[in-house]
């Protein structure tokens, strides 16, 4: 391919000011290639890329039947290596065009949105990143918390999810999750409530919603933060693509924390990731008979995972204390925190909105969007067309 060939197939998929250096546009498009043809997490593709490049692996790898010096491979694993890859050769076009029919961004190593943390994987490290929405929230300043568990969640794994979810969010934490039913959906779902940042990590392709039911979900996501996956659009979610996907949510993270999980719960494959990369890791506690916890209770035993109980906990847990703090503790303290003010500001029975509510608590607008959405979450407010009332007693 051509630099000016090349040039037209990232047109598009990256910011124009990035197509001006053609060896910058060789290696981007190899990249794009390269997360075709290999499977998520592929060791030898990465150490190919790691040592070469990925313009002059990709040439290697379509080409040589032996591998590199460089590689230090034996002729062997580098021909099943080929045998893997190669029958993908021709099926980036496909991929490429789609995500430009529905505004996917390309994301590669060097580039300002890629999240250096990844970068911990080392040869297991995803080529590229294909994102929907905000490609800058992958790597923002600040704290970043995966929250994950069961698909099969109960209530009060729905509720703790929400309201850990939620405050972390008010206090400017990234929550980091994989958008599957329960315990995902319900961290997701929260952190948007309070106007927060988060990242869904999928195991196929960004341009289509999985589960389906999710879609809307995964729109709000991508308005509000970023849906990412390295595999490109069109691929299909797979179970070996699922536990791949787990060590992406592990490494864009600071910690991970499990609210639910099965004693073999898929959860207990981003814990070990976690763990492998030397990332906090905590477990929220349940029921002893509750089979729903039974992997949170292996993780506090056998990973060493810390006893998560609120926000307070995990913001603990990683060192971090910024952010709003519970209404207990600012009592302690004979002060009245902004929940507090927000909440006196509401009536029982006439609706108010939100600048009116700023006006009678001297909160911020902004912080006061924040605080409801919070409260709307442990049932503190509800609100309709006319605005918000507090719940009464």
């Amino acid at each position: 391919m051509t630099d000016e060939e090349a040039r037209v197939a990232l047109t598009g998929l990256v910011p124009a000011s990035d197509l001006d250096d053609p060896e910058s546009c060789r290696e981007r498009l190899a990249r794009a290639r390269w997360s075709v043809l290999a499977e998520p997490g592929d060791g030898i593709a990465g150490l190919t890329i790691q040592r070469l490049g990925a313009f002059a692996a990709l040439r290697v790898a379509l080409r040589d039947d032996a591998p590199p010096e460089e590689l230090d491979l034996s002729v062997r694993d580098w021909r099943r290596a080929c045998a893997r890859w190669r029958p993908r050769q021709d099926d980036h076009a496909y991929a490429i065009e789609r995500a430009k029919r529905v505004g996917v961004r390309l994301i590669v190593p060097g580039d300002a949105a890629w999240p250096e943390r990844v970068d911990e994987l080392g040869v297991h490290a995803p080529a590229a990143l294909w994102v929907r929405g905000s490609a800058d929230a992958l790597a923002a300043p600040g704290a970043a918390i995966a929250l994950v568990g069961a698909r099969a969640a109960t209530a009060y794994g729905v509720q703790v999810a929400g309201e850990i979810a939620g405050e972390l969010a008010v206090a400017g934490v990234t929550i980091v999750s994989g958008a599957a039913v329960g315990i995902d959906a319900a961290a997701h779902r929260a952190c948007l409530a309070v106007d927060g940042s988060t990242i869904a990590v999928l195991a196929g392709g960004v341009d289509k919603a999985y589960p389906s039911g999710h879609a809307g979900l995964l729109t709000n996501v991508s308005r509000r933060g970023a849906v990412m996956s390295e595999v490109p659009c069109g691929t299909a979610p797979t179970k070996w693509r699922f536990l791949q996907r787990n060590r992406l949510i592990a490494a864009l993270s600071d910690a991970t924390v499990v609210i639910e999980a099965g004693w073999r719960s898929g959860s207990l494959n981003t814990a070990g990731h976690a763990a492998a990369l030397g990332r906090a890791l905590g477990a929220v506690p349940g029921p002893i008979t509750s089979a729903a916890s039974a992997g949170c209770h292996r993780i506090l035993r056998e990973y060493d995972g810390r006893c998560i109980t609120s926000a307070d906990d995990v913001r603990e847990m990683i060192g971090w204390s910024d952010g709003p703090r519970r209404d207990a503790e600012s009592a302690a303290d004979g002060r009245t925190d902004d929940a507090t003010r927000v909440l006196d500001a509401l009536s029982t029975r006439t609706p108010r909105d939100v600048a009116e509510i700023a006006r009678r608590s001297g909160v911020a607008g902004e912080e006061v969007s924040a605080w409801l959405g919070l409260m709307t979450l442990d049932g503190r407010v509800v609100s309709d067309e006319r605005g918000w009332r507090r719940q009464g007693a």
